[in-house]
């Protein structure tokens, strides 16, 4: 029986998709911050998918929370980080700047390390980033959002090509969704809000591909292109 733990998974994205590894019969493990949400699901498993109360930006203790889960697995085959906030801010309110830095970067970055270096010893493993289409510009409505974005889906990019340079067994995949419906989907005018199940659905068809870049819906990757050949002045207009 394959092993998967999902980082982020009390709600959204982590929450179906951990259903659906559980439902494929994997072994599932899954953390985030809240704990009655935690607690939801695993009674609701009837406490087969283990959990684990982490806020990832506690990057002091991230090492010992996954090690841990690791410890309690044996084994992994797959890790899906799908941690992240947002929030409109083309005031630049640095509070929201900020958590936003500390959660999606920092945060993030700590637990791709710890990732990619425990399955640097233990031989193999996939490491799945849930980064965004919006990491492929800049987006004046969300400024730090859209650049902890790129710098996920950057430095997933470099972990693929450390592991295809010292000839690891490491699967790097970067899944870059568009609007999902969400708490994390802000803002008006919102287009091609992809349904949650719709959206993990086609991220676990895409884990078993071990595609190296998914997009949510399939769609967008058409947004992607016209997204990375679009002149700056119609950037600012949007």
């Amino acid at each position: 029986m394959k092993k998967a733990i999902i980082i982020g998974g009390t709600s959204g994205i982590g929450r179906s998709l951990s259903q659906i590894l559980f439902d494929n019969n994997w072994t599932v493990a899954l953390t985030g911050r809240r704990t009655e949400l935690l607690d939801e699901i695993k009674e609701n498993s009837k406490n087969k998918i283990l959990t684990l109360r982490h806020d990832i930006i506690e990057t002091d203790i991230s090492d010992i929370k996954m090690i841990s889960l690791f410890q309690k697995l044996g084994t992994v085959n797959l890790v899906v980080i799908s941690s992240g906030i947002s929030d409109i801010n083309q005031k630049l309110n640095w509070e929201i700047e900020n958590e936003i830095i500390q959660t999606n970067v920092n945060g993030i970055a700590k637990i791709y390390e710890f990732v990619f270096s425990k399955f640097k010893k233990q031989g193999y493993g996939h490491l799945v980033g849930i980064s965004s289409i919006a990491s492929i510009r800049g987006n004046r409505h969300c400024p730090s959002y859209s650049a902890s974005k790129a710098f996920q889906a950057n430095y997933l990019e470099a972990l693929r090509c450390i592991a295809k340079n010292e000839r690891l067994h490491i699967k790097i995949t970067d899944v870059q969704p568009g609007f999902v419906n969400t708490p994390m989907a802000k803002g008006n005018g919102l287009f091609w809000v992809a349904p949650v199940k719709k959206a993990s659905a086609q991220i676990y068809a895409g884990i078993l591909k071990e595609k190296k870049k998914i997009y949510i819906t399939k769609r967008l990757r058409l947004i992607a292109w016209i997204m990375k050949i679009a002149p700056n002045w119609i950037l600012e207009k949007i």
